[in-house]
């Protein structure tokens, strides 16, 4: 059975799939293919419910409920730290709120997240890997920055205006859960139930063989050196990743009720996890 899985041209998720890419894991019986495509591009296509199983910012899952069922591991979930508002100048919260800000597409989670901290905000929405650009030469005044350019804006010369998952921390204690796995519902539980621990072991596997993994990541750093990769990886695949457990899903459910209470969604959200 041909199973397209979309993810990220990005460090974490190679690493999560090294395993699978490299034939490390019995899959079972799936002939998977690979579909490497920048976030908001797979939340647009969940949208479609076009791949069987899909990296997509959590912002979205509401939005894909009724074709998608999340799985148990997979995650991008950090403790203290996430995405980042980057500005050349100190920029406080009060101000932001008033300014117009680079964002990398308004489903991705680190724009939903920046709306619960400063209230409703002008924005403009550019390709993720071009924002760090766009704020150093000051055709934007601030950029709110995902992926790897959390660990490269300073080199930019730019500051941190606001830290998105100091700040969640700080508001609920919590984790700040980002990106998520998710399958397509008609694919059938029992099918759902394999494709699950086939992912589950492709993620175990690399961390398990971590310096491996981490060097087949690396191709995919856009320019990270290996050191800059391995704390990026480090960072956004850990025990949560393996498993959400009883914090990662209490995470998952504060983040979308916060969504609800400000209008984000247009219906209730039902949070389903592949048993």
């Amino acid at each position: 059975m041909l199973i397209r899985l979309g993810h990220s041209p990005d460090p974490d998720d190679a690493f999560m799939f090294w395993g699978l890419a490299e034939g490390h894991v019995d899959p079972r019986g799936f002939e998977f293919e690979h579909v490497l495509r920048d976030i908001q591009t797979l939340n647009e296509w969940a949208l479609e419910g076009r791949l069987e199983t899909t990296a997509i910012s959590l912002h979205t899952y509401p939005f894909v409920q009724d074709r998608y069922v999340l799985l148990p591991h997979g995650a991008s979930m950090g403790s203290g730290y996430g995405p980042i508002v980057v500005a050349r100048r100190p920029i406080g919260l009060t101000e932001l709120s008033g300014i117009e800000i680079a964002v990398p597409g308004r489903m991705t989670t680190a724009f939903l997240v920046l709306r619960l901290a400063i209230g409703d905000f002008a924005f403009r929405e550019l390709p993720f890997d071009s924002i760090l650009e766009e704020v150093r030469d000051g055709r934007a005044e601030a950029g709110l920055i995902i992926h790897e350019g959390q660990l490269t804006y300073e080199a930019e010369g730019l500051q941190n205006a606001l830290d998105l998952g100091e700040w969640w921390l700080l508001e609920t204690g919590l984790p700040l859960p980002l990106g998520v796995n998710v399958a397509r519902r008609d694919l059938g539980e029992d099918v759902l139930h394999d494709l699950s621990a086939v992912l589950a072991e492709s993620i175990r596997t690399g961390l398990e063989h971590r310096s491996e993994a981490t060097r087949y990541a690396l191709a995919f750093g856009r320019g990270l050196d290996l050191e800059l990769a391995e704390r990026f990886i480090g960072m956004y695949v850990n025990e949560l990743t393996q498993d959400y457990g009883a914090e990662g899903r209490q995470a998952v459910e504060e983040l979308l009720r916060r969504g609800e209470a400000i209008g984000a969604f247009d219906w209730p959200v039902q949070i389903e996890f592949v048993s």
